[in-house]
């Protein structure tokens, strides 16, 4: 599949998504910051979210709408307060993909009703991702689909009934080209807690392209999940951690997300093929295997011992295993030490 310019599958280096999700701190300037030190990393798409605090939940303050969880960042925070904080404005929106466009990435969105994807049709984003709360939100996935663009959905917190009732709700509303993100929805979240050999087991049940929405810390994970099947992986990237930001405290910093390409991208080219024996690359190594050679000066009739027969390096003579063969065998010529022995020898 492709979105934009960009093709997407295990034929393809890894589809790298930044994540800007609130670390702007209310600044445009930060946010085209950021928008900059993505590209500057090499990351082929940056992924902003459509939102407004009123179209999330509502302004109150009673316990149910209160993040009470004592190890969540925003702990104490009315979910209205945090999503006040943390949205982008919608009137960036087209500055912030106009930025990316010039410098050849790709900028979309992750819409959280259907006022945010009329907004978003108004401004052509090429493709659309679905976050991992509103992956059971039909109605929201119906919408999105039957504009028949891209759409990438993670999946944190789905059972596996859950996922085949989006893939299927998608694909029935006209989605023809899916990416379905592993996501684990802590934030940040463990290694131990990811279980991303859940990716090829999602590619077989949805025969589809299948991500890493990564929350973890580093890029250990998503590297690891290239050497399972992953195409796309999607991290938060924030200009610095120690600014602070909703998100910033499991975000990349701009030269982790550059080497997060770069290993990701080693990752899949180590993939390969099911290979065996010398590549094009090893051939000329082949010289220095081990190898019988001549270690003493031999007249025609003289035996092959362990004294005049020796495995050593370079290769150019018959391999190690016939050395119990030539012991005891009488040479047909001369030698000199330091000849390879070959068949024509006995």
């Amino acid at each position: 599949m492709k979105i934009g310019d960009f093709s997407i599958g295990r034929d393809h280096p890894p589809f790298i998504i930044a994540e800007m999700s609130g670390n702007h701190n209310q600044s445009l300037d930060k946010a085209f910051q950021i928008v900059e030190a993505a590209a500057k990393a090499g990351a082929h798409a940056l992924k902003i979210q459509t939102y407004r605090a009123d179209t999330m939940t509502l302004n109150q303050m009673n316990q149910q709408f209160m993040i009470s969880d004592q190890e969540s960042l925003w702990k104490d925070q009315s979910l209205y307060q945090l999503y006040e904080k943390a949205h982008t404005p919608w009137e960036w929106h087209e500055p912030i993909f106009n930025r990316c466009k010039e410098l050849g990435m790709i900028g979309f969105s992750s819409p959280f009703d259907e006022t945010a994807v009329d907004f978003l049709e108004t401004l052509n984003v090429p493709c659309y991702k679905i976050a991992s709360f509103e992956c059971t939100d039909l109605p929201l996935i119906r919408k999105v689909a039957s504009l028949g663009k891209p759409i990438i959905i993670s999946t944190g917190m789905c059972s596996a009934a859950e996922i085949d009732e989006t893939v299927r709700t998608a694909k029935e509303a006209g989605c023809k080209d899916l990416v379905l993100l592993k996501c684990t929805s802590t934030y940040p979240a463990t290694p131990e807690n990811t279980n991303i050999r859940t990716i090829p087991n999602m590619r077989e049940i949805w025969d589809s392209e299948i991500g890493l929405s990564d929350h973890t810390m580093g890029t250990g994970v998503a590297v690891a999940s290239v050497a399972l099947g992953a195409t796309v992986v999607e991290k938060h990237l924030t200009l610095s951690r120690a600014e602070g930001g909703v998100d910033a405290a499991f975000s990349l910093e701009p030269d982790e997300l550059a080497l997060l390409v770069t290993e990701t991208e080693r990752a899949w080219q180590a993939l390969g093929k099911v290979h065996y024996g010398a590549s094009e690359a090893e051939k000329n190594s082949m010289k220095y295997r081990r190898s019988l050679y001549v270690a003493k000066d031999m007249k025609k009739g003289d035996v092959f011992t362990k004294d005049n027969l020796r495995v050593i390096r370079p290769g150019y003579g018959l391999p190690p295993k016939y050395y119990d063969v030539f012991l005891g065998k009488k040479v047909n010529q001369d030698m000199e030490s330091g000849t390879p022995i070959s068949w024509e020898h006995i």
